[in-house]
């Protein structure tokens, strides 16, 4: 993933047969006939289990639950206002970031899962993974909570082009909040306007929200996604390394570095790119 630079020239980032219905009537004899109803394919099983990729935003997740049960969309958001799911305090009730990526079952005992127990599922599983020393003590080793990592892995899972970077990407996060610098990630403008794409406009960088990490300093309020095991241990133990700026000038050549003028020429190499692939970036 991209990162923008301080003179925002940069452009990047934060990565269903069909069943017919015959009805027809016929007439014997003065008599009506119902012909019974046809069906033309068979039915889907349903499905038995839920998956929750690294990265999805909760919206993602709200959205894949509602189609797992057969329920009308919206219907998982909805149900968060009777929850009372065991979230930090700094949460304030959103869940975002702790929706934990794995496989959920749909049923369960002969019971069929509905959106509140997903939902629980998914943040006792975080909490089961977040809440252990080797989290909690690699956070308060780098002088935050786990609330704080949490945001940090969100937008190393977001912005990494692979596992192997999510160190590096974490170290640069703490660099620039080390150094008073805004983190200028395009990933948190993809969140607060929900989408995804490569390309951040000037105008992008300038809208109003508390996600704008061009705009304003320190972390997003909350995470922006909903991190995996690796991108958390890269947030409490980033790689060593003194890197401000990164650049995926294309997959798998992310470049890493502390010059600006370095980064300018990876930066003018990734447009290079763009504009030979205009539909990469979309």
């Amino acid at each position: 993933m991209y990162l923008n630079t301080p003179s925002r020239r940069t452009i990047r980032l934060t990565r269903r047969g069909r069943i017919a219905l015959i009805a027809a009537g016929a007439v014997v004899a003065g008599t009506a006939v119902a012909v019974p109803l046809l069906s033309t394919g068979e039915e889907k099983p349903k499905p038995t289990s839920l998956v929750v990729p690294k990265g999805w935003r909760a919206s993602q997740v709200y959205d894949a639950v509602d189609k797992a049960l057969a329920l009308p969309p919206g219907s998982t958001k909805k149900s968060l206002e009777k929850l009372d799911l065991k979230l930090p305090n700094d949460a304030d009730g959103n869940p975002e970031g702790y929706l934990f990526p794995a496989t959920y079952p749909l049923e369960r005992g002969g019971k069929r899962a509905t959106p509140e127990s997903l939902l629980s599922a998914m943040v006792d599983t975080a909490n089961k993974k977040f809440s252990g020393a080797p989290i909690a003590a690699g956070a308060q080793r780098n002088a935050m909570n786990v609330y704080q990592a949490v945001t940090i892995a969100s937008i190393v899972q977001a912005e990494a082009g692979s596992k192997a970077d999510m160190g590096k990407v974490a170290r640069v996060v703490f660099n620039r909040l080390e150094r008073g610098m805004p983190l200028q990630m395009d990933s948190t403008i993809n969140y607060a306007l929900g989408r995804s794409t490569l390309r951040t406009t000037e105008a992008d960088t300038r809208i109003e929200s508390p996600y704008n990490s061009y705009q304003r300093m320190g972390l997003p309020p909350t995470p922006i996604s909903n991190p995996g095991e690796e991108a958390m241990r890269a947030a409490i133990s980033p790689s060593p390394g003194d890197w401000l700026y990164f650049v995926t000038v294309k997959p798998g050549d992310t470049r890493f570095t502390a010059d600006y003028a370095e980064h300018q020429r990876n930066v003018a190499e990734f447009n290079a790119q763009q504009k030979a692939s205009p539909r990469a970036g979309k």
